[in-house]
């Protein structure tokens, strides 16, 4: 008997059947057989039709509820629709399987080979997209111009900041490679990446020579990098990307526009602020002025990290480095409680006390921010922050 091959497989016929009393499978596949015999002729008798190949392995799934038997037939054929529409009709006209009265329904016919041919489209639409062989001059050139401004990436100090040209005294301060890479690409030389949001004492150092602009996302993540950068390294002036863009994302045109639009940096922090805020200037070894915030609120007064309480709490981190632990702090720095920073979130929950600043071996993930919040915390010290979208003052460590 000739078997039908899945690849020529083109329809699918899925029946169910429901018979009063017990059957098994052969009993199924004889009436089809059986009771088709001599309804559509010769040309379409199936018994002919699977010797042939037309019609595929019939499989039976059946199962016994009570007195009763109910299962599936599944119909491979390599017919055209027409006949197959044909047996599967002929299928319903058998009114008894083995001893039994039956009845058989023909739930869908199965194009298999639609599912193929959505395959088809989808795979060649991604191969459309990855298709990067171009003929056209000018893309090669820009595309040469770029490689050749990439390759002079250099590297900067002991970190190996990435960096362009910076012997100008007017420098650009990005916060990862990314950022060097398109501002190098659009032909901003004089620029310099952190590499992160920590600041590297290259930078610290470069702020005494040179005069720096930071140029930071425009979403609440480059706010934060500016308050830690601007508090610890004398930055001259601060530009941002468009709100939701990163620096990385910027065209040409937007790279250089923001840039001109650069705000010194109390202009900086005053247009996010809410409530009033002052800042006190002061005056360098080198001459160049450095803003630092104050803040003040209408209704009552904002607790504030004097620099000698900073130097504290990175003393304080230090020790604390490897443990695990977050440490618990009251508006003196004075430690109060000690837990493990994996129950931080809920120990805070259970908290009935304020708890002014918190000190985090690890990153303050969003459950331990909102907890903070409603404890009243004012300054959580972390490695790193799951969320920047808070009131409470947030400290790279």
């Amino acid at each position: 008997m000739a078997k039908i091959s899945p690849v020529s497989i083109k329809y699918m016929i899925h029946a169910n059947f429901s018979a009063e009393g017990a059957l098994e499978k052969p009993d199924v596949i004889g009436a089809i057989f059986g009771q088709t015999e001599g309804l559509l002729g010769a040309e379409l008798e199936m018994r002919e039709l699977q010797k042939e190949g037309k019609i595929g392995r019939i499989e039976v799934d059946l199962h016994k509820e009570g007195k009763n038997t109910i299962g599936a037939v599944k119909i491979p054929t390599a017919l055209d629709q027409s006949e197959t529409t044909l047996i599967a009709a002929a299928i319903e006209t058998i009114e008894r399987i083995g001893p039994c009265d039956s009845q058989i329904t023909i739930e869908r016919i199965e194009d298999v080979r639609g599912s193929k041919r959505d395959y088809i489209v989808e795979r060649a639409k991604k191969l459309m997209q990855e298709i990067h062989g171009t003929t056209d001059s000018r893309e090669i050139s820009a595309e040469i111009k770029d490689s050749a401004k990439i390759a002079g990436i250099k590297e900067y100090g002991t970190n190996k900041l990435p960096c362009g040209d910076l012997s100008g005294k007017e420098i650009i301060v990005v916060e990862g490679r990314a950022d060097v890479v398109n501002l190098l690409r659009n032909g901003v030389n004089n620029v310099v990446g952190m590499n992160g949001t920590k600041l590297p004492d290259e930078i610290r150092e470069l702020g005494k020579e040179k005069e720096l602009t930071l140029f930071v996302d425009g979403d609440r993540g480059g706010k934060l990098i500016a308050q830690n950068v601007t508090e610890n390294a004398n930055i001259m002036y601060i530009a941002t990307a468009p709100d939701g863009k990163e620096v990385e994302e910027l065209m040409g045109k937007e790279i250089l526009m923001n840039l001109r639009k650069k705000v010194p940096v109390k202009d900086f922090f005053s247009s996010f602020s809410e409530k009033k805020k002052e800042y006190k200037s002061y005056s360098n070894e080198n001459k160049y002025s450095e803003t630092k915030k104050e803040f003040e609120k209408s209704e009552e007064k904002e607790f504030e990290l004097t620099d000698e309480d900073k130097t504290k709490l990175k003393k304080i981190s230090k020790e604390n480095e490897g443990s695990g632990k977050a440490i618990l702090l009251d508006s003196k720095l004075n430690e109060t409680k000690s837990v493990s920073a994996k129950v931080l979130a809920g120990t805070l929950k259970r908290s009935r006390v304020k708890v002014p600043v918190i000190v985090i071996d690890g990153i303050a993930t969003m459950p331990i921010i909102i907890s903070a919040e409603e404890v009243g915390c004012k300054v959580i010290a972390a490695k790193n922050f799951a969320s920047t979208d808070t009131n409470i003052k947030l400290m790279s460590l």
